[in-house]
C-alpha cells in the first residue's frame, strides 16, 4: 500500500507508541491524587508539558492540553471573543479558506451579533499583513490566520501578520494543524497569541492537541468540571496521549530539516508529473507550501472517482480535508482562490511524509495521467 493522506492523520511511529506503553504500563494512576504513584504521573505530565513547550519556544504553563485541533480552535476563539464582547470589540477577522473547526466557530459567533470579516484569499492561496492590517479596526478583538492550509498547502506570513496585531494591540490566533512537526514554530518570534495543534497530524495518537496561550491572554474554559488545566480545561488528564504528543513533537522537530528536504524533491516530483496532464492546474502555491503537500485539479472528473480508483490500486489519497469527506459540495478553500466548480470537483490532494519512498511517487506517476484519461472518456464519451 501506498500511503499519502498524511494531511489526514499520520502513522503512530515506534518511539510515539513505545513512550505510551511505557505510560500505560507504569504511570497510568490520576495525576490529581496524592499519593506516591500518582504523583509520578504528575510529574510525567510536567516533564511532557515543558518538552512541548520548549517545541514551540514556550513557557510550559503556557500550554493548555485538549482533545485536538478543533477544540483548541473553539477554545482560543470562543474566549477571545467573550473577552472582546466585555470591552465592546465584537470585530473578527479571518480568512475565506479556514478549516470548518475556525469558520463554524466564527459562524456560531455571527449569530450571537458578531461581525466576522473574512478576507479574500489571492489565487495563490496566502493573503498578507497588510490585508490584515487594512481590515483592523477600532474595535477589532481578535485575528484568527491558519499557519498552513490544510487542502493546499499554502503557508501565511504569520511573523508578519503577528507583528501587525502586537503593534495594534489585537489578539493573534493561528490554527497550527498543519504546520505543527512540519514547519519552524516560534511563537515569541513570529508574536503569536494562541496557536491550536493535534499531535495526529504529527505521528501522534489521535484525541488530544494543545492550545498555546501567551502569558496574559484570558481564557475561558469550555469544559466544566475539576480545576485541571490550570482551570482552563476540565477532565482527568490523557497521560499516555500527552506523553505520546511530546514525544511525536520532538521527534518530529528533530527531524524537521532532514524531513523537508526529501519531501520537497518528491512533491516537486509529483507536482511538475501530474501538471503534464491536459487541463491539470496546481492548487496553491508552488514556492510556499508544505514540504509534503499537493493539490491538483484535473478538470472533466470528479475527485471522488479518482480517489476511488486510485484505491482500488493500493493508493490512498484524498479529494481534500477529511473533515468535509462525507460532503458533495466542492471545496470552499478551491472555490476562495478562484477555482472554478468543475476545477474544485476534479481536485485531488497527495500529502506524503518521510515515509514515501521515489518508487511511490513513480507508482502515482504512473496511474494517476491513465486514470484520470479513463474518467473523461467515460464520462464524456471522448478524451479531453
Amino acid at each position: 500500500m501506498i500511503y499519502m493522506d498524511n494531511a489526514a492523520t499520520t502513522k503512530i511511529t515506534p518511539a510515539v507508541i513505545q513512550a505510551m506503553c511505557l505510560c500505560m504500563e507504569n504511570t497510568w494512576y490520576n495525576p490529581s491524587s496524592l499519593y506516591a504513584p500518582a504523583q509520578r504521573a504528575a510529574e510525567a505530565l510536567r516533564d511532557a508539558r515543558a518538552r512541548i513547550a520548549a517545541c514551540l519556544n514556550a513557557s510550559p504553563d503556557e500550554i493548555i492540553f485538549t482533545s485536538g485541533g478543533s477544540e483548541s480552535d473553539n477554545q482560543a476563539i470562543l474566549s477571545t471573543a467573550w473577552a472582546g464582547a466585555r470591552t465592546g470589540k465584537r470585530h473578527i477577522i479571518s480568512t475565506a479558506f479556514e478549516h470548518h473547526a475556525v469558520l463554524h466557530t466564527l459562524e456560531k459567533l455571527e449569530r450571537e451579533g458578531y461581525e466576522v470579516e473574512l478576507l479574500d484569499v489571492h489565487f495563490n492561496g496566502i493573503i498578507s499583513a497588510a490585508q490584515v492590517e487594512r481590515a483592523i479596526r477600532e474595535d477589532t478583538c481578535l485575528v484568527t490566520v491558519m499557519y498552513a492550509n490544510n487542502e493546499i498547502g499554502s503557508i501565511q506570513p504569520i511573523s508578519e501578520i503577528g507583528a501587525v496585531c502586537r503593534e495594534k494591540g489585537v489578539t493573534f490566533h493561528t490554527d497550527a494543524v498543519q504546520a505543527a512537526g512540519h514547519l519552524p514554530i516560534d511563537v515569541k518570534a513570529q508574536n503569536i497569541d494562541l496557536l491550536s495543534l493535534s499531535a495526529h497530524k504529527f505521528h501522534g495518537p489521535k484525541g488530544i492537541g494543545v492550545l498555546y496561550a501567551r502569558k496574559g491572554i484570558p481564557v475561558t474554559r469550555l469544559i466544566e468540571g475539576g480545576e485541571q488545566e490550570r482551570g482552563r480545561r476540565a477532565g482527568t488528564e490523557n497521560v499516555p496521549a500527552i506523553i505520546g504528543m511530546a514525544a511525536a513533537l520532538e521527534e518530529s522537530c528533530s527531524h524537521m530539516s532532514e524531513n523537508t528536504g526529501k519531501l520537497t524533491t518528491l512533491r516537486d516530483q509529483l507536482i511538475a508529473g501530474l501538471s503534464q496532464i491536459p487541463r491539470a492546474v496546481l492548487n496553491g502555491s508552488l514556492e510556499n507550501r508544505l514540504p509534503g503537500n499537493v493539490n491538483l485539479s484535473f478538470a472533466g472528473i470528479e475527485g471522488e472517482s479518482l480517489v476511488l480508483l486510485l484505491d482500488r490500486h493500493g493508493i490512498c489519497t484524498s479529494t481534500g480535508s477529511a473533515c468535509t469527506a462525507q460532503s458533495l459540495s466542492p471545496s470552499h478553500v478551491l472555490l476562495a482562490i478562484g477555482r472554478t466548480h468543475c476545477e474544485a470537483v476534479g481536485a485531488l490532494r497527495l500529502s506524503l511524509d518521510a515515509n514515501n519512498t521515489q518508487a511511490d511517487v513513480d507508482e502515482v506517476l504512473r496511474a494517476v495521467p491513465e486514470l484520470v484519461k479513463g474518467l473523461r472518456r467515460n464520462r464524456s464519451g471522448v478524451v479531453w
